[in-house]
């Protein structure tokens, strides 16, 4: 048997839906999975690309964390596996990395065992191993994505993204932590940026759904994570500045950072091109490499190919 997935990234805490919006990117990772003449449970890797030489080839790797769960949950033990994975993601970047070996192990062991587990108990499982729902329900669904996570179970709703969108990602040459970048923010909040946050996400979300793109510089906004993370991310509120000058509708943190994230015309690329360098170059006034991507958002989540 011979399967192929690409996996798109995402972009978690979205806008100023801080664990809540979630939305993918056309830039995907591919898992390559073959099944081969070998004992049981014998998994060979080979990796391509981001991670070629640091990520681990044996079964500590994250893919096959997440097909285990799936063979675990199945009770299959029959499988002597080569997986090849081909990854554009960058890593420790906010662009949704982990999340999108973890869904992408997911799909293809669910695919191996005959596609016994749901499409809501796989983004379930995602969501437990990577301890929110943002990134994973994106990654596997596609689109702009609310999710609702207790802990155990997940609830989410999927909007289209608009094809008249681009994202203009500007990545700099370091990475954040999600362990660091959670630790970094507070244990309480106060009760106006609370309300902060609630306002804008819900405009957020109105401004996307009715096109009303001049609300997202205000819609963006966020007082629950990114002052916080400014300490991680060196000139954030200068990148931020030199995308809307330059164009943008609103600027956000992609995940934890480091990526920062501005949404553009899909028509007009030479203002995409504009803000992207205008980002690239508030990094480089501190002495910051980073390169910037123009990219579509993903409506179509996972996709799978023999």
């Amino acid at each position: 048997m011979k399967l192929k997935l690409k996996i798109p990234a995402t972009t978690a805490n979205f806008g100023s839906g801080f664990d809540v919006f979630g939305a993918s990117l056309r830039i995907y990772n591919e898992i390559e999975m073959t099944a081969i003449n070998g004992k049981h449970q014998e998994i060979h890797f080979e990796i391509l690309g981001e991670g070629r030489k640091t990520l681990p080839v044996d079964k500590s790797n994250i893919v096959y964390g997440a097909m285990k769960k799936v063979f675990d949950t199945l009770h299959f033990t029959h499988y002597a596996l080569h997986i090849r994975l081909i990854n554009n993601i960058p890593l420790s970047r906010g662009l949704g990395s982990s999340a999108a070996a973890r869904i992408g192990g997911l799909v293809a062991a669910n695919k191996l065992c005959g596609g016994r587990i749901s499409d809501e108990e796989i983004i379930k499982i995602a969501a437990n191993l990577e301890g929110h729902p943002d990134n994973v329900a994106p990654a596997f669904i596609g689109g702009l994505c609310v999710c609702n996570y207790d802990g155990a179970d997940v609830k989410c709703v999927k909007f289209q993204m608009p094809a008249d969108l681009k994202a203009v990602l500007c990545i700099p040459d370091f990475e954040v932590s999600t362990n660091m970048a959670r630790k970094i923010l507070p244990k309480k909040i106060l009760h106006r940026d609370a309300v902060f946050n609630l306002s804008r996400s819900a405009l957020f979300l109105s401004a996307i759904i009715q096109k009303k793109y001049d609300l997202l510089s205000i819609a963006m906004e966020d007082k629950l994570h990114q002052p916080y993370r400014k300490k991680l991310i060196p000139c954030l509120d200068d990148v931020f500045s030199a995308a809307m000058r330059n164009g943008a509708y609103g600027v956000c943190v992609s995940g934890s950072g480091s990526t920062l994230l501005a949404i553009a015309a899909r028509n007009m690329k030479t203002k995409c091109e504009r803000i992207g360098r205008s980002m690239q170059k508030a990094f480089c006034a501190r002495g910051i490499e980073s390169k910037y991507i123009i990219c579509d958002f993903c409506n179509k989540g996972v996709l799978i190919s023999k």
